[in-house]
């Protein structure tokens, strides 16, 4: 019974998370795709931007890094394959036709761009061993930048209207402003739940780990991002059990390793300042850089390996290897470090013969000269 009225914060969050996602699906019908998976987004790391600001606030530097560092490890090392083996095994076994790989739409090359200059500053942080103020301009300067240009972007007219959930097929159904007001209702309805259900999430989080005997760093830099990123993950799996929504899936969790790697990281010194009661950068120690070069790397050949807009098995498959070895045996971590190195070093290079063989760029970057590039 104690652990039953302990997890009612979770019993909120999994509703809630899937009452915002059908909202980010009826969205889409009025708005892109990515600009409805940023608000997505947002409601979602709630818990997540909760418990960072918590750690900033109490001074933890240590925790600081190890949370933010968990928690992007866990989007690109574990959330990302598990996307594509559960839409792999649900298709599969529906169509009898297993998939290589899930296709992104045209719309998504933006995020996987954004990943790409959220990552090249934050390799700049890394070198210089801290993360203060200015960065946090640059940081939110970027994501800003993001939400602007999606602006421009067209709805998924094509949506059918089968593949909505059931409110979001009444929703559609009515005139426009209606149909606006009833989906920012929804979005409202699902990050009002959350906020409130954050507070008493973090507390029961915090009791558990005392409860089970986890370590403090360990808790905070793989349990707590596990269970405060359940709502994207809910989210994200439900949709990739799905037909045509996998990708979808997918750009779910690129959009939270995009506001994560800006916005959550940009909060950390505004709110360690603010605790501090005057100005001074957080600076990173020996062991928080090698966790944040791990985290870098890590992320930047997931974007690499997306420049096609494709994800397939093998990707899939190396990238949770990988991820499993360095979270069971931490000392592997130095060694995974240089295996991500290198395969990065590899896919630029594949990229550069490919290119000069054939002239052929990575689709992204195809797309992104097609939009943005000077005309010939």
């Amino acid at each position: 019974m104690e652990f039953l009225l302990e997890s009612w914060s979770l019993v909120v969050i999994l509703l809630s998370a899937f009452v915002i996602g059908w909202a980010a699906e009826t969205a889409q019908t009025f708005m892109s795709r990515a600009l409805a998976l940023s608000i997505l987004a947002w409601l979602q790391t709630l818990p997540e931007f909760a418990v960072e600001a918590n750690i900033a606030w109490r001074q933890e530097r240590s925790l600081m890094i190890a949370n933010l560092t968990g928690s992007l490890r866990l989007i690109t090392g574990l959330g990302l394959p598990m996307i594509f083996f559960v839409h792999f095994f649900f298709q599969g076994v529906k169509t009898k036709k297993f998939i290589r790989a899930i296709s992104l739409d045209d719309q998504d090359f933006l995020s996987v761009l954004c990943v790409f200059v959220s990552i090249l500053y934050f390799i700049f942080v890394w070198a210089k061993g801290s993360l203060n103020l200015w960065d946090s301009a640059a940081l939110f300067g970027i994501y800003g930048t993001y939400l602007w240009m999606l602006r421009s972007f067209p709805a998924h007219d094509e949506e059918e209207v089968e593949d909505l959930p059931w409110i979001g097929k009444q929703l559609i159904k009515l005139a426009p402003v209606p149909k606006v007001i009833g989906t920012v209702l929804l979005f409202a309805v699902g990050g009002v739940a959350l906020y409130f259900s954050v507070h008493p999430f973090v507390d029961t989080l915090q009791r558990w780990s005392l409860r089970f005997g986890i370590s403090t760093f360990v808790f905070i830099q793989w349990v707590a991002p596990f269970l405060s990123e359940f709502p994207e993950k809910v989210s994200a799996f439900n949709w990739a059990r799905q037909k045509n929504k996998a990708p979808m899936a997918v750009m779910n969790m690129m959009g939270s390793n995009i506001n994560q790697w800006t916005m959550l990281a940009g909060m950390i010194p505004l709110v360690f300042n603010l605790s501090l009661g005057h100005y001074e950068a957080v600076t990173f120690d020996a062991s928080h850089k090698s966790e944040l070069l791990l985290t870098i790397v890590q992320s930047l050949l997931v974007g690499m390996l997306l420049l096609d807009l494709e994800f397939s098995i093998g990707d899939a498959s190396l990238i949770f290897v990988l991820w499993l070895v360095q979270f069971i045996f931490s000392s592997t971590r130095e060694v995974i470090t240089w295996v991500y190195i290198a395969w990065v070093g590899f896919e630029l290079i594949r990229y550069f013969f490919q290119y000069f063989k054939s002239q052929q760029m990575p689709r992204a970057l195809l797309i992104a000269r097609r939009s943005y590039g000077t005309k010939s």
